[in-house]
């Protein structure tokens, strides 16, 4: 909260002053006495009781002292919200700090009144029963305006009876309390009330009890909850008494209230249902104004008011805030954030729309503080119009009026924003003629003749056998005119030149598997845009069907516009999966089911983003290489620091622990699915260290390759581990670097040496890093007979030559003489037999880079290295695109023979 001495002065204008108000005006009338009870400065939780207290103890009744000091609170705040310009958010939050003490002081007041005559409700252990006063809406939000009522919801913890001579049931009892906590409360007396009371959200609304137990609102979720509620819910929270929050029993009720306001998937099905609740709110403000022009200027209903953002914000949360609970926030500004922080929102969309928040919000305190009256319309009158707009710095006369034109053009950037999200008039282009004619109509059912009738023939064919399965013929209606609106999209996609027909019908296979996934289809439907994207990506190779068949949930990233434009940062990538972490324990829903689908779900959805860049060309092989090992990197980083803070046997707060990558994550050419090579190593003198990383490395592999519901991470390959598969998992540096530089009779074989020219840190303690590469430099380093080594290569790549067959009448790009592997070979045999004359070589730096410096050193007849690093690359990118495209690897001998010719060369001049 902003202190009372730093409140900015310039937003106020010395003409308005809070004495305009009508309703400042009575209270200084009637309660001037009392007026300097209330400590100056923004009152806080300690004033507010101290207040009520002192009115209690000059002779007022609970009642009568919470309705006075509400008057004297908002009499405070009209003074430092128009004189002293103080922030909304300091102004609500003392109005809902107002709320929250005069809840907790009235439900203390009638639990003892109830108890005196029934007693005290206990459940069958005989342990008192506790009663939560809910808190919804702006109350919850901690956003309470300056005349609002308080939603509320009653729940009690569980069923049972009264102690007392005059026993009751604990529904009854709690029945009781609620309505003496109303007569506390909402009766109006001549002080007026404190607030008024709306029980309207509880279950069953008006025609529900006023009081649920947790059992009763657990099965109405279960059964009867429906859309919009998750909505109102979602800025839920136990608001009295403040004992219950403290104490966690409260914390029973979040648990069942999170799962019902966030799905564990992208729930884009509530789309419709918020759009059919909107609709009726605007109908319904429509129908107020109607011959009553004043009516429209409503800053909380009208088109683009209030109640839009916090529609808008609302939306995002639900649909997205199951997977990514670092986005659930009860606060619409701060929610504002968090979603553009995510990228679910643009920067400047969240900002113009909290800009627009703040004001709007600030008007309607300003309407409210004339009459205490909870209304959102402009006042008429010229006198309160002329000082609303003075009191935030601007003009209104008859001719011109800079508040009504701040407000409209404030109205329709919200407005634009929210017609944007539900996509109000927002719909595809109507179709040009030809072989979809009418697809940009409303659509007929997938299995439809009219549809059929529609679709070219090559496409109406594979459409006709998917909607003949039984999987479509069982589908809801609702969801066979999902799947209709999405074939004749596609179609009209193809026609208008945006996707091929290739593309159109793969989108038909790729549907298939998801029938019985519907928020995925929910999703398309609601986001035109994304299946424009996903046509055109479809359309480019077939690989990324497959991966989209495995892992759909990522179709969602086509909608964030920087999926094109970023690299991956692997320092980012870490601390969101951190942010996501802390927001899961906040939630108490850190599991490690929540956690491993969160490193499924990061990695899915950034391996989705590098391979749209991949197809689309804005990225080169070499980078697509770059970014997937870093990721791998930054995917390890997290598993290792979560898994160790879940093991039970660990000693120490952070391991000693490294992660070394071997083969293509080692050298940083990591492909889409490839398997991690590595091995795992320790320095740690505890006795028990041995014992303790064994545990942790089966658990990190555990949570490396454990397929959940969100998918699979990796497929890890520890052979490369000192002695292979008979060796330990995890092995101590010293024994390590042992092994490697062969002191001892267990020593490392040639193979394991050229192994090592490619390994590197991975993740892990950072400190493991540089005694790694020591021993790494040492191996490359020590001398080797030339002959021996050269011989016992080749033997080593003939054998894995006689593991692949390969047509003679076809060249592979990894495997025949004058491939990948023959160059990967040679540049091996040049770091072990020359990195001690030319430490150049030493470097991890990829063996384009490395054939460049052999060349550069005199290792190589001039042009022979630059030559064979082309042919290097071209090789990859041959391998890398008919991967992509789901083709052989092994192409006629004439296509690739330049590339095969320059490494045959390469292979010569290292060999012979």
């Amino acid at each position: 909260m902003t202190s009372p001495d730093t409140l900015p002065l310039a937003s106020a204008s010395p003409a308005a002053l809070a004495e305009h108000s009508r309703f400042v005006q009575r209270v200084r009338r009637r309660y001037e006495a009392e007026l300097a009870l209330l400590p100056p400065g923004l009152p806080d939780r300690a004033a507010i009781e101290a207040l009520v207290a002192t009115l209690q103890a000059a002779g007022r009744p609970l009642a009568a002292a919470l309705r006075v000091a509400r008057h004297l609170v908002l009499e405070r705040l009209a003074v430092l919200d128009i004189e002293a310009g103080a922030a909304m958010e300091d102004i609500t939050l003392v109005m809902t700090t107002l709320a929250e003490v005069s809840l907790c002081l009235a439900l203390a007041d009638a639990r003892a009144t109830q108890d005196a005559v029934n007693g005290v409700p206990r459940d069958a252990q005989g342990r008192e029963i506790e009663f939560w006063v809910i808190g919804m809406g702006k109350l919850g939000a901690r956003e309470l305006n300056v005349s609002s009522d308080i939603d509320l919801i009653y729940v009690y913890e569980d069923s049972g009876q009264t102690d007392g001579a005059k026993s009751i049931s604990a529904h009854e009892y709690f029945s009781q309390v609620a309505k003496r906590l109303y007569t506390l409360i909402g009766d109006v007396t001549d002080d007026g009330n404190v607030f008024r009371v709306d029980l309207a959200l509880r279950p069953n609304g008006n025609s529900g009890p006023a009081v649920v137990s947790l059992a009763m609102l657990e099965e109405y979720f279960l059964v009867q909850g429906r859309e919009w509620e998750r909505f109102a819910w979602l800025k839920s929270r136990v608001v009295a008494p403040l004992a219950s929050v403290t104490n966690g029993r409260a914390l029973a009720l979040r648990d069942l209230v999170t799962p019902f306001v966030y799905r564990r998937y992208l729930d884009y099905g509530v789309f419709e249902g918020l759009r059919q609740l909107h609709r009726k709110i605007r109908d319904e403000a429509q129908k107020r104004a109607a011959g009553r022009p004043e009516r429209a200027n409503d800053v909380k209903l009208s088109r683009g008011g209030i109640r839009e953002i916090e529609f808008t914000v609302q939306l995002l949360q639900v649909v997205r805030g199951g997977q990514f609970p670092e986005i659930r926030t009860r606060s619409t500004v701060k929610a504002l954030h968090r979603l553009a922080a995510r990228g679910l929102m643009k920067v400047s969309a969240a900002e113009k729309l909290a800009e627009a928040y703040v004001f709007l919000r600030r008007v309607e305190h300003r309407i409210q503080f004339l009459d205490d009256q909870q209304t959102h319309l402009l006042p008429t009158g010229d006198g309160d119009l002329n000082w609303i707009a003075a009191s935030l710095g601007m003009t209104c006369r008859a001719d011109a009026c800079q508040l009504l034109d701040r407000l409209c053009e404030i109205r329709e950037i919200v407005a634009m924003e929210f017609d944007a999200l539900l996509h109000d008039g927002n719909a595809p282009p109507a179709s040009k003629a030809g072989g979809c004619k009418g697809c940009g109509g409303p659509p007929p059912t997938l299995d439809s003749e009219d549809l059929l009738e529609r679709l070219p023939l090559d496409l109406a064919t594979p459409v006709r056998r998917l909607a003949l399965t039984p999987k479509v013929q069982g589908l809801r209606e609702e969801s066979k005119l999902r799947l209709g609106k999405l074939v004749a999209r596609a179609a009209q996609a193809v026609e208008q030149g945006q996707c091929s027909m290739v593309a159109a019908v793969r989108f038909v296979d790729w549907i298939e598997p998801l029938l019985r996934r519907e928020t995925y289809l929910a999703l398309l439907v609601e986001r035109p845009a994304v299946q424009t994207r996903l046509l055109r990506l479809l359309g480019l190779a077939r690989w990324p069907m497959r991966y989209l068949m495995l892992h759909p949930g990522v179709i969602d990233e086509l909608a964030d516009e920087r999926v094109m434009h970023e690299r991956f940062d692997g320092t980012a990538f870490v601390a969101d999966l951190e942010a996501r972490h802390k927001a899961w324990q906040r939630a108490g829903e850190a599991d490690e089911g929540a956690l491993l689908d969160s490193l499924r779900r990061a990695h899915h959805a950034e391996v989705f983003r590098i391979l749209v860049r991949d197809v689309e060309d804005h990225i080169s092989v070499e980078q697509v290489a770059d970014e997937l090992s870093a990721l791998a990197d930054a995917v390890l980083q997290c598993t290792i620091t979560w898994a160790w803070d879940r093991l039970k046997q660990r000693h120490r707060e952070v391991p000693s622990f490294a992660v070394i990558a071997y083969g293509k994550l080692g050298g940083k050419e990591l492909g889409y699915g490839g398997d991690l090579d590595v091995v795992f190593l320790y320095d740690d003198e505890d006795e028990r260290a041995s014992e303790v990383y064994g545990a942790f490395v089966r658990k990190l592999i555990t949570w490396l390759t454990l397929r959940t519901a969100a998918g699979e991470l990796f497929d890890i390959d520890t052979a490369l581990r000192p002695n292979g598969n008979s060796g330990l998992l995890v092995t101590s540096l010293q024994s390590f670097a042992n092994y490697q530089q062969g002191r001892g009779s267990n020593v490392a074989w040639t193979w394991e040496h050229q192994a090592v020219t490619r390994a590197r840190f991975s993740a892990g303690s950072p400190e493991l890093a540089a005694g790694f590469e020591a021993v790494r430099r040492a191996v490359m380093t020590a001398p080797r007979d030339a002959a021996a080594l050269k011989a016992e290569v080749k033997a080593m790549r003939e054998k894995v030559r006689g593991a692949h067959r390969i047509a003679a009448e076809l060249f592979d790009v990894k495997h025949s003489p004058g491939g990948m592997m023959d160059a990967e070979f040679a540049v091996q045999v040049l770091v072990l037999l020359h990195g001690a004359a030319h430490p150049a070589l030493l470097d991890n730096a990829g063996n384009i880079a490395l054939l460049q410096r052999a060349e550069a050193a005199g290792l190589l007849p001039a042009g022979v290295g630059v030559a064979a690093a082309d042919a290097y690359r071209e090789l990859r990118r041959a391998q890398h695109r008919a991967r992509l495209d789901e083709q052989p690897t092994s192409v006629p001998p004439e296509r690739m023979a330049a590339q095969r010719d320059a490494v045959l060369a390469l292979w010569r001049a290292v060999f012979d």
